[in-house]
This record gives C-alpha cells, structure tokens and sequence, in this order.
C-alpha cells in the first residue's frame, strides 16, 4: 500500500504536460524517458518514463521534434486503438479474413486511414491476416504489434503505423 501511494505521489507531482502522449510508441510520453525505457513493461518503466520526460526533456525535445516527439501541435492517443482492438477483436478476425467489414472500417476511420488508401489497408489486412492473428487467441499487444509491422512495411500505408 506504502508503494502504490508513493508512485501516486511522484506522478501528481509533475505537471499534467509531462504525461501527455506525444508521438513515441512509449506509454510514458515523448522525450529521453521514453527512449530510455522503449520496450519495457510494467508500471515502473512507465512512472519512469513520464517522470524523466517531465523532469528533464519533454519540453525542450517537443520544442526540438526530437526523442520522438513531434511539432505538428498533435497529441497522439493510441490507447484508444488498442482498446478498441481489444473491445473489437473477434469481429476485426473476421473483418481482416475477408477484407471487409464495419469493425475493419471503423479501425480504418480511428487511425485516419484516408479514403484513397482505404482499399490498399483492407486489402493488407486480408493478405496479412495469418500475421495480425497469428494465433487463436492473440493478445490485443500482439495484434497491436503485427499490424504496426504490417502498415510499416507497406510504402502506402507506413504512415498509418504511428496511429496505432
């Protein structure tokens, strides 16, 4: 109990800005922290990782565009496509089975697929399916990573990744 109140402590103790999402793929924000601690799970790295942000460089590497952090003005929000793959998961098998489908149209219009590369992500979806879901019961990180891959690796739809 001692430790759950003393991580709430050190987050309320940092400005709100420090734990806004920029454009990194780290649960912690944009900025050093977030590169320190890419790829680590938990609540520790997070903390870490927001609290270094806030710290020390979100401002100056937002200022910059640097550390993964982005100038365009846009705070990112992939927490929402991963809730909705998980709240979805089973009808976007489905829809990424065929190529078609309205849980796949809605995944499209959430990470702002634009209408002429609509066709192309259905299209890669359905061609990659064994991958997004490569197995029965994939997590909702697994799926999350397999179609970052996806997108990635398809010149039209690269810039679609970050979305997600």
């Amino acid at each position: 109990m001692l430790k759950k109140l003393a991580v709430i402590a050190v987050i309320a103790a940092f400005p709100a800005g420090a734990m806004a999402a920029g454009s990194s793929d780290a649960s912690g924000g944009c900025g050093v922290g977030s590169k320190v601690f890419e790829g680590q799970r938990g609540v520790a790295p997070q903390v870490l990782a927001m609290t270094t942000n806030g710290t020390f460089w979100q401002t100056v590497a937002v200022t910059l565009g640097t550390s993964g952090c982005s100038q365009d003005g846009v705070v990112k929000s992939n927490w929402k496509t991963a809730m909705f793959i998980d709240s979805n998961k089973d009808k976007l098998a489905r829809d990424m089975s065929t190529g078609s489908g309205e849980a796949l149209e809605s995944l499209a219009k959430l990470i702002g697929v634009k209408d002429q590369d609509k066709a192309a992500f259905f299209r890669a979806t359905k061609e990659n399916f064994a991958r997004i879901f490569a197995s029965d019961d994939p997590t909702t990180d697994q799926v999350v990573a397999s179609l970052k891959q996806v997108l990635s690796a398809d010149g039209q739809l690269a810039q679609y990744a970050q979305a997600i």
